[in-house]
């Protein structure tokens, strides 16, 4: 699925000609973002770029959406629960939520 504004690369979709996933400009247009914000975030991408990916998302979202799907499960197996990886911060952090309740 080659595309002008939206390469593949080990796996995840990127705006062609850089390092920046797909997946971070479509989570802030997804959220209500205008390319304008989005570019404000992404400075060394273009307009033409960010519509360019937009479009494709439109147009791909269900190839997209699964395959953003697959990284967030992946990222879950990978990466374990604060609970499990650090309990006594988990704990702490717990504590200090409880103490900022009214």
């Amino acid at each position: 699925m080659a595309h002008e504004h939206v390469e593949i690369k080990n796996g995840g979709y990127y705006i062609a000609g850089s390092r920046i996933s797909l997946d971070s400009v479509i989570y802030l247009y997804l959220d209500g973002a205008s390319p304008e914000t989005i570019q404000d975030d992404f400075p060394s991408l273009s307009r033409e770029q960010i519509d360019g990916a937009i479009a494709f998302y439109l147009a791909h979202r269900r190839e997209v959406d699964a395959n953003i799907r697959e990284g967030e499960a992946e990222i879950d197996r990978l990466v374990p629960p604060l609970e499990k990886s650090y309990p006594d911060l988990y704990a702490k952090l717990r504590r200090a939520k409880q103490s900022l309740k009214p």
